[in-house]
């Protein structure tokens, strides 16, 4: 949990449990978030999947942001609804018509369709509504897109921490992973009284460590 939702390496996680006395390597954090860093995160979707597909999907914001794997530039897609929820994360090595129809297949068969698609003025987004009859439901503009562009941020951080990925396979893997348990945690404290952010901060841990001993 401390690996992926805080921007540490392996080493300074390695560090933090070491001043609690839990002596281990590097590479044990690295063995346990792999192993199972995605089957948390897949039952974190599966809740909030089922919690989301019974209320109208209002209004989605797509966007996209260049990663470096090896020297060589891929792409990061990600979905996220009206209240900075993060939907879907997709990494493809290029952004035309077939990577944005992709990325929109992917995540309309999970969450269902949205009312409005917000995007950028990228063409690979108008090609793809107009393959599956969405242009009507499409909006562009220049500051409408900020809350996708905001959610670049988290991962960002991370990124830096990683000093990038080497694997096309890891990225996706690391970022699907990061963005759920970005989505548990994230308790948007400004909309919150102190008082109620800590009861739902600690909500959110002891349900964490519920799956933990699952």
């Amino acid at each position: 949990m401390m690996y992926v939702r805080f921007p540490l390496s392996l080493r300074n996680v390695e560090d933090i449990l070491h001043e609690r006395g839990i002596d281990i390597s590097h590479e044990t954090v690295r063995f346990w978030w792999n192993r199972f860093g995605p089957l948390f995160a897949a039952e974190i979707r599966k809740k909030r999947v089922s919690q989301m597909r019974a209320y109208s999907n209002w209004q989605w914001h797509l966007d996209e942001v260049f990663v470096k794997i090896n020297g060589e530039t891929h792409y990061l897609w990600r979905a996220v609804d009206d209240e900075g929820e993060v939907l879907e994360s997709f990494v493809t090595k290029r952004r035309d018509r077939k990577a944005a129809l992709n990325f929109l297949r992917k995540t309309m068969k999970r969450h269902g369709r949205p009312h409005i698609f917000v995007t950028d003025k990228l063409r690979s987004y108008s090609a793809a509504m107009k393959f599956i009859g969405n242009v009507d439901k499409q909006e562009t503009g220049r500051w409408i897109n900020n809350r996708a562009e905001n959610s670049h941020q988290p991962f960002r951080r991370r990124e830096r921490a990683m000093l990038r990925f080497r694997l096309m396979r890891s990225l996706q893997k690391f970022a699907a992973v990061h963005a759920s348990v970005h989505n548990h945690f994230n308790q948007e404290r400004h909309l919150y009284n102190r008082s109620n952010f800590k009861l739902n901060r600690a909500a959110a841990l002891a349900e964490w460590r519920g799956l933990c001993a699952v």
